[in-house]
């Protein structure tokens, strides 16, 4: 779908692995005062004095997490930094350093792997991280990417997904569902490509869903958010696998049980249309649907005036007793079973 009008093509052998990595780190800069060394050297050296350290990985694999018939290598650079990003919010902690390590087959030239590092560069500096340290490794077959996020928080500010009690509210940042869809109109598209590859697709009236899959953003703003309002989690989580499933994490990590209610989700217009498009439940996309990067929270009851009007942030739901299980209210009232039907790694 996505023609490579570059035909210059620099073999990476031709550089070798250390060669590789002097020019596709070259653009890298340091800008925390925690990093004491970065790239360079056999390990990174991080100062954090009297902060704690909050580590995240994650590890994206061509043909399980990103399809490179319409995801861009410098979105996927971009994303990847995301997603490892996200989770240092989750935490409630601040993002400062992250290593990047990639296993890639000969099929991909240099070019290619300026364009993914262009992406994690570009990343790197909206989220003011430290790029400091990684690996290269040759594929056998495909690209496979592993990014390592660090991040810093005093111990008080640190929020686990353990801390949520009976009655806290449930709040949701920004609006679910949208990356879900985004992908069914990329796959849509890929197939009608592979049909008629001179079909040029039309994808303007699914631009934000596009851009929700192909370039998410992580909740940087939250923590300074939260802060100002003096507000302060009882538990928090990153909505990457889909609502249901987290909200399951929460609950089990908590001992809770808990209600969302179904007329309360916040769902983007366009998100609403193209279901109805595609012929697929809105509410069943913002529930399982996943790779969103907002984040899932909960706050004291007593806290909800101080949020109430902030149009970043939406109550859910509440938590209850566990034995009250987790629920589902539907817009007509009637309370269902919640399943956790969202990403799961290990499924084919």
């Amino acid at each position: 779908m996505i023609e490579d009008k570059n035909p210059q093509r620099t073999s990476i052998a031709q550089l070798g692995e250390f060669g590789l990595i002097d020019h596709l780190t070259k653009h890298f800069e340091i800008n925390q005062p925690s990093t004491l060394k970065g790239i360079g050297d056999d390990a990174a050296v991080l100062d954090f004095k009297d902060k704690k350290a909050v580590v995240t990985t994650d590890l994206l694999i061509e043909g399980v997490h990103f399809d490179l018939a319409y995801m861009p290598l410098k979105h996927l650079g971009y994303k990847a930094v995301v997603a490892n990003v996200s989770d240092i919010c989750a935490m409630n902690a601040k993002p400062t350093q992250i290593t990047v390590s990639i296993a890639v087959s000969n099929r991909f030239p240099l070019e290619a792997l300026e364009d993914l590092f262009d992406g994690i560069t570009h990343a790197a500096k909206e989220y003011n991280v430290d790029v400091v340290g990684g690996d290269t490794t040759s594929s056998q077959k495909g690209l496979i990417i592993s990014i390592t996020a660090i991040g810093e928080a005093k111990e008080e500010e640190i929020i686990y997904r353990n801390g949520a009690k009976e009655n806290d509210l449930v709040v949701i940042t920004g609006d679910i569902g949208a990356a879900y869809m985004g992908l069914q109109v990329l796959e849509r598209e890929k197939q009608v490509f592979q049909v008629n590859p001179n079909n040029q697709p039309d994808l303007e009236n699914y631009t934000y869903l596009i851009e929700r899959q192909l370039k998410p953003e992580a909740r940087t703003d939250i923590r300074e958010l939260l802060e100002k309002l003096e507000v302060k989690p009882t538990s928090m989580i990153d909505i990457s696998d889909g609502l249901s499933s987290e909200v399951m994490h929460l609950c089990k990590q908590s001992n809770v049980g808990c209600t969302i209610y179904e007329e309360k989700l916040p769902l983007d217009p366009q998100l609403i249309s193209v279901c109805e498009e595609f012929n697929i439940d809105s509410t069943t996309v913002a529930i399982n649907g996943g790779e969103d990067y907002e984040l899932l929270f909960t706050i004291a009851l007593e806290d909800f005036d101080k949020i109430k009007a902030n149009p970043n942030l939406t109550v859910i739901g509440h938590f209850n007793k566990q034995s009250e299980g987790i629920h589902l209210v539907t817009r007509a009232n009637q309370k269902i079973e919640m399943k956790a039907r969202g990403w799961n790694a290990m499924e084919e």
